[in-house]
């Protein structure tokens, strides 16, 4: 038994104890005074972007616009500690592989060119030159250029991932396995089809003018605590926000603002949620259809007492087709089924109906609660069906807003990184360019990691991240990657994908967001996307880890020289001496970004096309579409009453695979991370209470995470919670949305048993 580690934490999200953590996370990675000057100039108009969450910046920003979690990776990236060539010649491989992620990526920050040494079992230094011929050799000697897999971090820089995209279409390939095709694929997918764009259409000014606020399966407290400030004011004045999340997560009941005196002064916090309701892990698209179901019963009263109904006729008839297929779908659905798939009662649902049908102008916010299931991409065209039932699309105060993760993973879809090949940017760049791209459509995450597996490919490209860690699967995974005749990272720090070895392994040290790019015109600015659409500058000031040390923008560049040669006349050597010139061949091969370089002087950027917020639907009908979903579930109901359903969670101390601490404070576990999360009725059928070890085992596999501890928690009976990624150990491959790519990290079939070492 070990509940050693586990209590309740009462206070709000942010106030004192986020304030305290920033204070210690700037204590154990940087100088005070400087990491304090730093974070001052995060988010600033003539700053750097945060290198964490997508969250917009307000177009008056405050004193200090970070969060805890930002200035953790803030501070996680600007850290003093450095991993040397000298610092890894002490440890092997081999004895890094049992180290915990968190202590992998404490080392510090990757000061040169290395090469992995078999001889040694160490990573040793090269110089750029010589890294680059030998990746040229293996790519060049490929007889397909289909056998390499060209993947994408989200904090790649609209310049960076413009440069991707264009060297490896150039070099014969649409490889482009992403870090959205494991998060808002299903969103890129789900709403493309419906409302003819793949992203928000809203602006954060929406939020001063909504009636209501729908916030479905996100943590924003954790995952994009900026947003925090914007919740706050709408619970402020008045308007509902009603949220459907399997966990009560601290943020979203209560919130103390860090810039409120009044609040830090005098202990207080504000009140988020005006109803929450907690569905059942993977009952989003029964509780989407109960409170449409909802909303069409109320449009049946009104008409039947002599009203006008509450649908928005108008609206309907001229901008949307495929509602009658719904409204029967709906109305043959019933109330116990319905019931019995959510985990809410009618009554919960009916009120939040009347919460929908009742506000002018509604906004939906949501997160990978929704989208990473087996039927994430249909759960998202739930949620597009329910704001067009009211027109809320294309007014103040009304739309849609997939919560984004990594700070400029939007960006990178939006100027090329994006294994579909879409026809105005293969046009683009022949207009350009002058050459033909490929037109077949090339591998997501989960495909390129099967073709690993099964020998296909053979050459993985990584911008960033630490994709064998983030995949499910870990087993076929890592060994997927072992596999590979060369692994190619370029990166800020060391991580456990670093470690999977292929027969050759190459780290390419890269720049931060917070450091002084200097090129032969000077120095550098580069480009972001946020969740809204802005493109904005982002300028660093921090000198550089060593001078060894390189812009992602040049070592792209670099790269495609050496492989590419001459071919094309691409001029790849201007591009990385000065990124206006990058800038100004996006806006030749992408209008939308039409006079870029001017636009982004101006502070906060400029907004890209949205269609969807004008009424504009570029979908082949060229009207909005309502989607009907035949069932229930998100993912398909295990009928064994032992089987749990597993969603994966993020701790509080965490972004992504990155582990900043071992402290997840609002769900009150401190210094680790081996538990499960169960409802306490659960634990008593099965004669647990906190602090008993079991092994979870998965009902779709033979895989077991053995040894943790479990936690009893406030989550609807039937459901359970581990921390993402050490669970994905528990989600086989192949277990994923088929129409979107992306795992189904948040609904996993598991069962629960004492574990035998602890009896």
């Amino acid at each position: 038994m070990s509940d050693e580690g586990i209590r309740e934490y009462h206070a709000p999200a942010g106030g004192w104890g986020a304030l305290r953590a920033v204070a210690r996370t700037l204590r154990s990675q940087m100088d005070i005074v400087a990491g304090s000057q730093t974070l001052m100039r995060n988010n600033q108009p003539h700053g750097f972007d945060c290198p964490g969450c997508a969250w917009p910046d307000p177009k008056h920003t405050s004193a200090f616009e970070f969060c805890e979690n930002g200035a953790k990776a803030v501070t996680w990236e600007a850290t003093r500690k450095r991993a040397t060539p000298e610092v890894l010649s002490q440890h092997s491989v081999r004895e890094l592989l049992t180290w915990h992620d968190h202590d992998i990526e404490d080392l510090g920050r990757l000061t040169h060119p290395m090469v992995y040494n078999p001889a040694t079992d160490r990573y040793v230094e090269i110089a750029w030159a010589d890294a680059f011929q030998r990746i040229a050799t293996a790519l060049n000697a490929l007889p397909d250029p289909n056998m390499a897999e060209f993947y994408t971090s989200g904090r790649a820089s609209n310049e960076a991932a413009f440069l991707f995209q264009l060297f490896v279409r150039a070099f014969g390939t649409n490889n482009f396995p992403d870090c959205s095709n494991m998060c808002h694929e299903a969103t890129s997918v789900g709403l493309a089809e419906v409302i003819g764009l793949g992203k928000a259409s809203i602006t954060l000014e929406d939020f001063d003018h909504a009636d209501a606020i729908f916030s479905i399966g996100h943590n924003p407290g954790t995952n994009h605590p900026r947003m925090m400030t914007t919740l706050r004011e709408v619970s402020r004045r008045g308007a509902p926000i009603v949220v459907f999340n399997p966990l009560k997560e601290r943020a979203l009941e209560r919130f103390a603002s860090p810039q409120s005196p009044v609040e830090m002064a005098t202990l207080t916090a504000t009140p988020i949620a005006s109803d929450y309701l907690q569905l059942k892990v993977g009952g989003d698209i029964a509780a989407l259809k109960g409170v449409m179901k909802a909303v069409i019963a109320l449009d049946d009263a009104d008409l039947a007492a002599g009203g006008d109904g509450v649908l928005d006729r108008a609206f309907l008839a001229e901008h949307t087709q495929g509602i009658a297929p719904l409204i029967n779908d709906l109305r043959a659905c019933l109330w116990e089924e319905i019931e019995a798939a959510s985990g809410l009662t009618r009554i919960q649902l009916e009120q939040a109906g009347q919460i929908y049908a009742t506000a002018k102008s509604v906004i939906v916010c949501y997160g990978m609660g929704v989208t990473q299931h087996s039927q994430g991409t249909a759960a998202v065209q739930q949620i597009s069906n329910l704001l067009l039932l009211r027109g809320n699309y294309g007014r103040p105060g009304a739309g849609i807003c997939p919560l984004r993760g990594h700070s400029n993973v939007q960006g990178d879809r939006t100027v090329g990184i994006d294994e579909k090949a879409p026809a105005p940017l293969r046009e683009g760049i022949k207009r350009v360019y002058g050459f033909d791209p490929p037109v077949a459509h090339g591998h997501d995450a989960v495909a390129a990691m099967e073709a690993m597996a099964e020998g296909r490919s053979k050459v993985m490209v990584c911008l960033g991240g630490n994709l064998a860690v983030a995949m499910s699967d870990p087993a076929r995974s890592f060994a997927a990657v072992r596999g590979l005749d060369l692994a190619v990272h370029v990166a800020t720090k060391l991580n456990r994908s670093h470690l999977l070895l292929a027969k050759e392994n190459i780290l390419l040290p890269c720049l931060g967001r917070t450091e002084l790019d200097m090129q032969a015109s000077g120095p550098q600015s580069v480009t972001v996307e946020d969740t809204m659409s802005m493109v904005h500058a982002s300028t660093g000031k921090l000198p550089p880890p060593s001078e060894q040390v390189r812009s992602e923008p040049w070592i792209v560049a670099s790269l495609a020289r050496a492989v590419l040669g001459d071919r094309f006349a691409i001029p790849w050597e201007a591009y990385a001496d000065d990124y206006g010139l990058i800038r100004d061949a996006i806006a030749q091969v992408l209008p939308a970004f039409h006079d870029y370089n001017e636009r982004i002087r101006t502070p906060g950027g400029f907004r890209l096309p949205v269609g969807p917020s004008e009424r504009i639907w570029k979908t082949p009908s060229g009207k909005a579409e309502f989607r009907v979903f035949a069932g229930l579930h998100t993912e398909a109901a295990d009928p064994d009453p032992e089987v749990l359903t597993l969603t994966t969670l993020r701790s509080h101390d965490q972004y992504n695979t990155t582990i900043y601490g071992l402290d997840d404070r609002y769900r009150g576990v401190f210094g680790r991370r081996d538990v499960i999360f169960m409802n306490p009725d659960d634990l008593a059928a099965r004669g647990l209470v906190t602090g008993d070890v079991v092994d979870v085992s998965s009902a779709v596999s033979d895989a077991i995470l053995a040894g943790y501890s479990v936690v009893s928690y406030n989550i609807p009976r039937g459901c359970a919670a581990a921390y993402y990624p050490e669970a994905n150990v528990l989600i086989p491959l192949s277990r994923h949305d088929k129409t979107s790519g992306t795992p189904s990290y948040k609904s996993v079939p598991v069962r629960i048993s004492r574990s035998p070492a602890a009896a």
